[in-house]
């Protein structure tokens, strides 16, 4: 046994039996909605684009939504499907999404799905909660002349527009094992592609993980493409874009790129990502697993790049890995500008959730869509071992006089992320086992409960003592600022988008067909991109790709989505 190991197992068994108190049934607060009873108990089936889970939910999630709804939740997830793209709109030709529904009305008309009465107003719910006191006005203007309310939006905020929505780590950054990248004296890194040779020299150090498995830099997943390849889109966010449509638009809205241009930032990925493959630092499996597979991958330490915190750090940065000096920690790229989301005053209308058309209890169904906006629910739906919330109150976290504090089960699975077995009549898995698997967030985490405390934990006073370590010491020294966020803000790094966005223009079904139809060829031929054996086969392919998508309509689809881009920045 490795001492790493033997010092995890001395942490796990100095740790009392007692701590494993009952899940979900330790309160200090009342909450209205377990006034509520509910004799007969349900199964509601949750059409969820966002999930990467699909079947039961489970764990202490599970039950809580059990003691305040007497219901279980059944995910279907697209994004684990082949047929995913289309799944909404194959169920809802069938007349039926699902009892909740969880989608982007950015991308779907709202209005046509409401129309063929596949979404139930539940306005009549809603009245005198906290959801319509605090963020009215927002699901007013989204459901804004559908004669009633039948979506809310995630995300709801009440900071301003401009305000990063970011707490201490950015969505996107470039993360590197660091303490390789310290083994190597930390060198310069001008653009994105000088990061090859060091992620090079990294393999070449280390080409075996602790457990004997063949390291890489790189390891991606089908799941969440969309209109593009979701893992050649990243790159293109830490130069100040992100995507729509079949465009790249900056954060200022001022330059839009189409995608299929030789020199957009996409087709630099591509070109990157190949490149990196002919070297041997892309995981060869990359097309045929799933993120859950990956996530385990960043845990047992075989990748060594990372563009969003919740792989890298989420994954491998333990209490235990932060304290002897192992972890991702984001490096600097010399040209980069990270692209960051503002706040969301009228919410994410790309994140919304609604009661399905069918749906057998939809005042049920309405009032756990309120209750995920009221502070028991965010501190349930949005909890996470990394920079979410901290779960329920009573069992990670109480409330205390000087402000929230961790309790022990908290500290050893938060902190520092040791997988305690939960228990109360039933054993409910650990923490990080039982969380949401809905992957929808109502409120922006910087928002404050009604104790005036961040629903985040990681802006807690009581936290700050826990997370110094090894690790994000040298970090602080080298990069002279005390967070992501801080050194971007420090060195103009950082390009926000405004979070307020004007409505987009409707998409016909000939331009959704068309988009759809696109969409799948050049999802396809940008993976067979990243894996060309030879550059001369990448550029065959590359001329390809852009001669079959064009001959499906994609000329007429950025026409589309560039009246759109226009909309959104005022211009139309």
């Amino acid at each position: 046994m490795s001492v790493k190991r033997r010092l995890l197992t001395a942490i796990v068994l100095s740790l009392s039996v007692s701590i494993l108190t009952a899940c979900g049934s330790v309160r200090d607060e009342k909450s209205y909605y377990n006034k509520v009873a509910y004799p007969k108990k349900i199964t509601v089936s949750v059409f969820d684009s966002f999930a990467n889970y699909e079947g039961l939910q489970s764990g202490w999630f599970a039950k809580e939504v059990e003691d305040h709804f007497n219901m279980k939740l059944d995910l279907i997830a697209p994004n684990l499907r082949e047929d995913g793209g289309s799944m909404i709109d194959i169920r809802a030709a069938a007349g039926n999404i699902g009892d909740l529904v969880i989608f982007s009305a950015d991308d779907k008309n709202l209005k046509s799905l409401v129309d063929r009465g596949l979404l139930t107003d539940i306005s009549k719910y809603l009245k005198n909660t906290k959801l319509m006191g605090k963020y009215g006005t927002a699901v007013n203007k989204l459901n804004e002349g559908l004669g009633g309310i039948y979506a809310i939006q995630g995300d709801m905020s009440t900071a301003s527009a401009e305000e990063s929505s970011s707490i201490l780590e950015p969505s996107y950054c470039p993360y590197v094992r660091w303490d390789y990248y310290k083994e190597q004296g930390y060198p310069n890194v001008d653009t994105m592609e000088d990061l090859l040779p060091i992620l090079l020299k990294m393999q070449h150090d280390h080409p075996k993980n602790e457990e004997g498995d063949k390291t890489y830099a790189f390891s991606f997943f089908p799941d969440w493409d969309g209109n593009m390849m979701v893992a050649a889109k990243q790159p293109a966010c830490f130069y100040g874009y992100d995507e729509l449509g079949f465009l790249l638009v900056s954060a200022d809205g001022n330059d839009v790129q189409d995608i299929l241009s030789k020199d957009s930032l996409y087709m630099r990925s591509l070109e990157f990502f190949n490149k990196a493959y002919r070297l041997g630092l892309v995981d060869p499996d990359s097309r045929n697993q799933t993120y859950s597979e990956v996530f385990e991958k960043y845990k047992k330490g075989q990748i060594f790049f990372s563009p969003w915190t919740f792989l890298g750090q989420s994954a491998y940065n333990t209490d235990l890995h932060m304290q002897q000096g192992e972890g991702f920690m984001p490096l600097a790229i010399s040209d980069m500008k990270i692209y960051d989301a503002g706040c969301t005053p009228y919410g994410n209308a790309k994140k919304c959730i609604a009661v399905g058309g069918r749906a057998k209890d939809p005042e049920r169904l309405a009032k756990f869509i309120a209750w995920l906006y009221s502070d028991d629910g965010v501190y349930c739906n949005e909890a996470n071992a990394d920079n979410g919330t901290a779960g329920p109150v009573g069992l990670c976290w109480k409330k205390t006089d000087e402000g929230p504090v961790f309790t022990d089960i908290g500290e050893a699975s938060i902190i520092k992320k040791i997988s305690l077995e939960l228990s109360d009549k039933e054993t409910l898995g650990t923490f990080t086992d039982g969380v949401s698997q809905l992957n929808f967030n109502a409120v922006n985490l910087k928002e404050k409960d009604d104790d005036g405390n961040p629903y985040t934990f990681i802006l807690w006073e009581s936290y700050a003592k826990h997370k110094q370590s090894p690790m994000l010491s040298d970090w602080q020294k080298k990069m002279q600022a005390d967070n992501t966020m801080d050194f971007l803000k420090k060195n103009n790094m950082l390009a926000v988008a405004r979070g307020t966005e004007n409505p987009s223009p409707v998409q016909s079904n000939e331009i959704a067909e068309m988009r759809d139809a696109v969409r799948k060829k050049l999802v396809y031929y940008s993976w067979k991109l990243v894996f060309a054996p030879k550059k001369a086969d990448f550029n065959e392919t590359y001329d390809k790709m852009v001669k079959v998508c064009k001959g499906l309509g994609y000329d007429k689809v950025v026409e589309f989505d560039r009246k759109d881009a226009a909309c959104r920045k005022g211009k139309n």
